[in-house]
Formats: C-alpha cells, sequence, structure tokens
C-alpha cells in the first residue's frame, strides 16, 4: 500500500520508537516517584523531551505541559480560559473551518453561557483580518485560530493576528498539531498564548502531545480540567506517560533537524502530483491557497466524481483521505470545504493527498496513474458527465 494520508497520522519514526522502548520495561520508573534511582530515571528522561520541545518552540521548558494529545490540550487550553478568565468576559472567537476538537469544545461552553463569534474564510481558506478586528469586544477573552488546516494545509496570518490580539488585549491560542514538525513554530515571537499540538503528527507515537502556555507577558492563567495530584506544574493531573513523552521528544527533534530537506522534497512530489493531474485530467481544482499552505499537502477537486467511489477504485492499494479522520464516522462532507464555498457537491468530490517522510519517488507515478484510471473510469459512467462534455449547463 503507498500511504498518503500523513495527515491522519504519520508513522513511528524507527529512531523515535528505538528511543522509548527501554522505558516500557528496563527504565519502568513513575516520573513522579521521587524516593528511588527508577522514579530519576523517568524524571530525568521526562525533563529532556520538556527541553527538546522547548528548543524547537523557542520558549521555557516550564511553559511545556504534557497530554494525552492535541485534543486534551485544546479542551485545556479553551476551557481553561473561560473559566479562569470568566469575570472578564465569556465571549470567545473562532473559525469554522478549526478542527472539530475546536468546534465542539466551542458548541460545549455555548451551553454553559459562553458566547461565540465563528469567522467565515475567504474560497481559498483564509479568514479576513478586518473581521476578526470587528469581531473583537471588551468581554473577549479568547481568539482561537488555527495555525495550519488539517484538510487543505492552508496556514493563516497567525503574526499579524497575534500582533491584532497584542493590541486589543486577547489572549491567542492555535491548533498547531498539522504545522508543528513541518515548518518552524516560534509562538512568543508571533504573539501566540497557547498552542496545542500532538506527537502523531511527527512521527511521533499516538496518546501524547502538548500544550505550550506563555508564563509571562502575559502570564496565562487556566483552570485545570482534571484533577487528582497536581502533576505538570497542576495544569493537567495524572501520571505521565513517560515513554511517548521520550518519544515526542525524540521525534520533535528530529523533524526540527530535518525539516528544511523534508520540507523541500515532499513540496516537489506534492506539486509533481498537482501538476499531473491537472494537465491529464479535465476540471481538477486546488482547494485552498495556492501558496500560503503547507508543502506536503494537495486537497483536489475533481469534479463530476464522488471521492468515496474515486478511492474505492484503488482497490485499497492507496491511503489516501476525503476529509479528516477525525470526522470519518460523519457522513456529512467536509465543514471546511462546506466554509470554504465549494457546496455539497464540491466537497464530496474532494480527495486530500498528505506525503510524509517515508514516502518514495516511484510511489508518486503509480498513484496518478490510478487516479487519472479512476477517475476516466468513474466518468464514464456518468451521464451529468457527459451531459457538460456537451455543453449543456448542469449546475442549474
Amino acid at each position: 500500500m503507498i500511504y498518503l494520508d500523513n495527515n491522519a497520522t504519520t508513522a513511528t519514526d524507527p529512531r523515535v520508537l528505538d528511543t522509548m522502548l527501554p522505558y516500557f520495561y528496563e527504565k519502568p520508573g513513575n516520573a513522579a516517584s521521587r524516593s528511588h534511582p527508577y522514579g530519576w530515571v523517568a524524571t530525568e528522561a521526562v525533563d529532556l523531551a520538556r527541553e527538546q520541545c522547548a528548543q524547537y518552540f523557542g520558549a521555557e521548558k516550564r511553559e511545556m505541559i504534557f497530554t494525552s494529545g492535541a485534543t486534551e490540550a485544546i479542551n485545556l487550553a479553551i476551557k481553561g480560559v473561560f473559566e479562569m478568565y470568566h469575570r472578564k468576559g465569556k465571549h470567545i472567537i473562532t473559525v469554522t473551518t478549526e478542527h472539530k476538537a475546536v468546534l465542539d469544545t466551542c458548541h460545549a461552553l455555548e451551553k454553559r453561557g459562553g458566547e461565540v463569534t465563528y469567522l467565515s474564510v475567504d474560497q481559498q481558506g483564509l479568514i479576513d483580518l478586518e473581521e476578526l478586528e470587528a469581531a473583537i469586544r471588551p468581554d473577549t477573552i479568547l481568539v482561537a485560530v488555527m495555525w495550519a488546516n488539517n484538510e487543505t494545509g492552508v496556514i493563516q496570518p497567525i503574526k499579524q493576528i497575534g500582533s491584532l490580539c497584542d493590541r486589543k488585549g486577547v489572549l491567542f491560542f492555535s491548533d498547531a498539531t498539522q504545522a508543528v514538525g513541518k515548518i518552524p513554530i516560534r509562538p512568543k515571537e508571533l504573539g501566540v498564548h497557547l498552542l496545542a499540538f500532538s506527537a502523531h503528527k511527527f512521527y511521533g507515537p499516538k496518546g501524547v502531545g502538548g500544550l505550550y502556555v506563555n508564563h509571562r507577558a502575559p502570564r496565562v492563567r487556566l483552570t485545570p480540567q482534571l484533577d487528582g495530584g497536581g502533576h505538570e506544574g497542576g495544569f493537567r493531573s495524572g501520571t505521565l506517560n513517560v515513554p511517548g513523552i521520550v518519544g515526542m521528544g525524540k521525534a520533535i527533534e528530529l523533524a526540527e533537524q530535518a525539516m528544511k530537506e523534508t520540507n523541500e522534497q515532499l513540496q516537489i512530489w506534492r506539486d509533481q502530483l498537482e501538476e499531473r493531474l491537472m494537465n491529464e485530467l479535465e476540471e481538477v481544482y486546488l482547494n485552498g491557497h495556492p501558496n500560503d499552505r503547507l508543502g506536503h499537502v494537495s486537497n483536489l477537486v475533481f469534479r463530476f466524481v464522488d471521492a468515496e467511489a474515486l478511492m474505492a477504485t484503488f482497490n485499497r492499494d492507496i491511503a489516501v483521505s476525503a476529509g479528516s479522520a477525525c470526522t470519518s464516522a460523519d457522513p456529512s462532507p467536509s465543514h471546511v470545504l462546506i466554509a470554504m464555498g465549494k457546496g455539497k457537491t464540491g466537497a464530496e468530490s474532494s480527495i486530500r493527498f498528505s506525503f510524509g517522510r517515508f514516502n518514495q519517488a516511484e510511489e508518486l507515478e503509480k498513484v496518478v496513474q490510478a487516479v487519472i484510471h479512476g477517475v476516466n473510469h468513474l466518468r464514464s459512467q456518468s451521464p451529468v458527465w457527459e451531459m457538460f462534455k456537451e455543453g449543456i449547463d448542469v449546475e442549474s
């Protein structure tokens, strides 16, 4: 199988796995056990991983909070701010194209008396900074904008958003799950006060992630969402997943070392994929911004083709996606593409290709040929396609 669904999850790098293995048996200590060497070894390993993560983000070690993944980190950030700053206000601003972990958390807070403004995006997936500024009110406590979209790879203007939030005195949270490990991420430099990430998006293990919490200017305070021991500086109670944290630290270190070289190669393959498919097939278009996006992601709409039917023609030989893995149980079309104005038909005709570190050059031609064959086969059986080719208006 050719794996092109790296936005859903990446494979754990063997070097990461090798780093993790001793902490399952040879070094089994609990990082909260301070009375014997096993605990000390675990504590030292967690401390190193915290340093590795902090170095990548240009942050202090104490600003890195370990969680079970990005979803928990997102909940801690948004709910934690909502509860801690409720005396200032209960208004939150986010975007219609956010991950469901953000949107569902905001919906949950609306049931608790919170007010949420959902910003729109243009057809390329970018927010309007003027709309954001107009939405900020005296009682606004948080702006939540994703760094890079998980379905299209579109990168929002984080620096400008950070500057705006700084001028308005509003906290800025970013779900950077898809961006971490692929591009440089420096929250302090760009005015981001809270930032969520997950190891399995950058060749680390599943089930571990983190939250960056700005410690000064301003010092962000959060109401903990888990009680029971006061771990992680009181932000997140619970026994630390030492093997997972060790793996995440190694993964983020490796990602930073290879970032430039990896990005250049993956973008070459992505661009070649798009060029071939758009040149050799009719009515194929890009979903998202042509430039302001991650280099390994391509979301394409194949008009007059059902995406699920197209993937079925691959005979399980190619792994791609028609939407977010976190909403795969939901039969509704992508809320991201709908928000971008692609319509139900366009959303249901779109496929996301996401390249990764372990792809090979020879796989590209196989994917191109499989897609061309599948699209032509399905269109040959479509009366609507024939009507379109004959110049009949099928849109109405």
